[in-house]
């Protein structure tokens, strides 16, 4: 399979010039909002938001004299994005997001509060793209633009018993001008920061406690760790990958081909679709009852109906199925240790590629979840 082309965080790279550091770039970006004072001197910063609260991020124009003189008079575009910091989650980007959608129906990852935002204009959400907003802007002209994120950070941990950390994201914003067709594809600038949300006024608390906790530490220790700033700017980035495809490609993250059953130009046709239904407690009783029943009348049962989910399958793989079920159940793949199907005599086949080949289109499974003894893994059952 094709290996996404992340974006590269200036962070993570040892080998910057160190004239890099001096380098005057045409936009700063700056989110209105402290940045933590427990983090390490030569790390990037971190910054604490509240879930659904209006935070203003200044677009601001820092070019010399005489420099990209073609967007004179112009308008640019941003595309602003939350997406992960973690490498491990960019990678299933698709499946968390979905899996966000799957329990937050109807909910925006990322919203522009536009009453608030000043010089903004034609701003957009895509309801496709849960963590996604653009707008167009003036540089010359005063702009401010304020964002409200919706998820917290605890929504993607992978075990939830309570007091977990929660994963970092990334507020990236990337800065397109005009070609010549009038389409906003050519790239000037991005950049990015990292921050962690939090339920309603649960930042606030956290950037408290982590103060209280630098005002313990010894004078040596506080020399380690860099002071809070009111503002956190953000720092240069590579450009979201998706603006590098062409020709239809799918592009990594949450557009891919398979966050899409539009099946418009440039989708895969999914070459399978089962039908799946979470067994439950109550599903068990209801069952039972209703075969009860059947056995002392004739005719029709209580009308108790179950409801399926669609699995689209591409390529026909345990691996793929994996995901597909991950992404329903909310939880990670690899929590997920073992699929199997249940055999006539009640026997458990293991799931495997030519399985799947010969599923029939079409195919309706109940899918029971049993608890690994050993981890906090899963297997599932397709009965």
């Amino acid at each position: 399979s094709d290996v996404l082309a992340l974006p590269i965080f200036k962070q993570e790279e040892s080998s910057l010039p160190p004239d890099n550091e001096n380098k005057i770039l045409p936009f700063q970006y700056v989110l209105c909002a402290a940045t933590s004072p427990a983090v390490k001197l030569h790390d990037e910063t971190l910054t604490y938001l509240n879930q659904g609260q209006s935070y203003e991020i200044r677009m601001l124009d820092n070019r010399k004299l005489g420099e990209l003189p073609e967007i004179n008079g112009k308008l640019v575009k941003s595309i602003f994005r939350v997406v992960f910091h973690d490498r491990r989650l960019q990678y299933t980007e698709h499946q968390q997001l979905e899996g966000w959608r799957w329990n937050r129906p109807g909910d925006r990852i990322l919203d522009i509060d536009i009453p608030m935002s000043v010089g903004i204009i034609d701003p957009r959400a895509n309801p496709n793209q849960l963590n996604t907003v653009e707008f167009l802007w003036d540089p010359a002209k005063r702009t401010s633009v304020f964002i409200q994120v919706h998820c917290i950070s605890t929504e993607f941990t992978m075990r939830k018993h309570g007091g977990e950390k929660g994963v970092p994201f990334r507020v990236q914003i990337d800065t397109f001008k005009e070609n010549e067709n009038g389409e906003y594809t050519e790239h000037l600038h991005s950049a990015s920061c990292q921050i962690k949300v939090f339920k309603p006024k649960g930042a606030d608390r956290k950037q408290k406690t982590d103060r209280e906790k630098m005002e313990k530490r010894t004078p040596h220790e506080k020399e380690k760790y860099q002071p809070s700033y009111e503002t956190t700017i953000l720092t240069e980035c590579s450009p979201w990958p998706e603006i590098t495809y062409v020709n239809n490609s799918p592009s990594p993250g949450f557009n891919s081909s398979h966050s899409s059953f539009s099946l418009g130009e440039g989708m895969v046709r999914p070459r399978l679709t089962i039908y799946v239904c979470q067994e439950s407690l109550q599903l068990r009783e209801q069952q039972q009852q209703q075969q009860n029943q059947q056995k002392h009348e004739d005719g029709d049962s209580n009308g108790t109906f179950f409801v399926y989910h669609a699995i689209y399958l591409e390529e026909l793989t345990a691996v793929e199925l994996t995901e597909k079920i991950a992404q329903l159940f909310s939880i990670s793949p690899c929590q997920i240790s073992q699929i199997y199907k249940q055999g006539p005599t009640g026997i458990h086949v293991l799931i495997s590629d030519e399985m799947i080949q010969n599923f029939q289109e079409e195919a309706c499974f109940i899918l029971d979840t049993m608890k690994a003894e050993t981890s906090d893994s899963y297997h599932i059952i397709l009965k």
